[in-house]
């Protein structure tokens, strides 16, 4: 953590369950202010009385900034004197999207955009912008808003200095136990006595902890140039599988029924393109995907080229390692999340 002693890091959308995540590997290290950048002022102040009780002697670390990427105002109220961003600030969930598109465009797009412009002009050091599987081969609207996401992070590194300023991405899937995920679901359907819904059995999906969530953009802040996408291999699982080792967890017996596919939705989703892999550094547990540094003078490539293609191939939830039940399980366990709940269930 060397990098940040001292330093003042903004996190957008820094409510979500990204932000806590980034918040409980933080704030004992000697960095000198995480700022919370986000629109929903309950949240903050949920946040605020969490991190009073529980880092009494470390909370004023903590700055507070009600705002919306949406609005570039409101950012640049907060940037001033910000060393890194961690842009986080998303509209995430896929059938609302699907519902309301252009709500996506102006928060995941134009927000972004107003983002950097900001952080540009006030000399942020490196900015590491989130995305999602669900950018690459995008299907639905929320995908298609990240992946025009990653083209802004993408075309604004181009301009940028990047002796001044680093603008990176990454792509990442499923977080487990996130807020508006499938697995928190599942547990209240299971104490509801409920039947637990699943769209497709077979459907498969990358799955991570937030911990591993945040382990790649610390990665990306210490190995990314500007431009630079870094992706983490993951493992993934059916749902069905997903939803049988919630169960055995839990000592369910509730059933299971399938409700089909929702708005939006696809039966396995990529992290790495088969375009992408052209030119894909392997670079152990992540791939980068390098900026493509070429302008918009086409003609020389008429007579240039260049032919050389990485081996590297397309990384998708269903070519990449499927976990079995007792794996997932074992997964799970490690989280707290799932901890609390069984032990709030053993109470019961």
């Amino acid at each position: 953590m060397s990098e940040f002693k001292s330093k003042v890091l903004m996190i957008t959308g820094g409510t979500g369950s990204f932000g806590n995540a980034v918040l409980e590997r933080f704030i004992q290290t000697d960095i000198s202010e995480i700022r919370i950048f986000s629109r929903d002022e309950k949240k903050q102040d949920d946040m605020r009385h969490h991190y009073q009780d529980n880092y009494p002697d470390l909370s004023e670390k903590i700055k507070y900034f009600i705002g919306d990427v949406r609005d570039a105002s409101s950012i640049k109220n907060a940037i001033h004197g910000v060393d890194y961003i961690f842009h986080a600030a998303a509209l995430k969930q896929v059938p609302s999207c699907e519902f309301f598109p252009l709500e996506a465009v102006r928060t995941n797009v134009l927000g972004t955009d107003n983002l950097l412009t900001a952080a540009i002009d006030e000399g942020v050091k490196k900015i590491i912008c989130l995305s999602t599987d669900k950018a690459a081969y995008p299907v639905n609207a929320m995908g298609t808003s990240k992946a025009m996401m990653e083209k802004v992070v993408v075309a604004k590194s181009r301009t940028v200095d990047a002796k001044k300023t680093t603008i990176c991405c990454t792509r990442y899937g499923n977080v487990m136990c996130s807020r508006g995920s499938v697995i928190p679901l599942f547990i209240e359907q299971i104490k509801a006595g409920k039947p637990l819904t699943v769209t497709d059995s077979e459907m498969t999906r990358f799955i991570m902890s937030l911990e591993e969530a945040v382990e790649l953009v610390e990665f990306a802040f210490q190995n990314a140039f500007s431009g630079d996408i870094l992706v983490k291999k993951a493992p993934a699982c059916t749902i069905g599988v997903l939803c049988q080792a919630v169960k055995e967890l839990f000592g369910s017996n509730n059933q299971v029924k399938i409700i089909g596919i929702r708005h939006g939705e696809k039966m396995y989703e990529t992290l790495l393109t088969n375009e992408e892999c052209e030119n894909a550094l392997d670079m152990g547990g992540y791939y980068r995907v390098p900026c493509d540094k070429r302008d918009l003078n086409y003609d020389r490539y008429y007579v240039e080229g260049n032919v050389t293609r990485s081996s590297i191939k397309e990384f998708n939830s269903n070519n990449t390692e499927l976990l079995t039940v007792e794996q997932v399980k074992k997964k799970l366990l490690s989280l707290n999340y799932i901890q609390d709940e069984l032990k709030a269930m053993e109470r019961l």
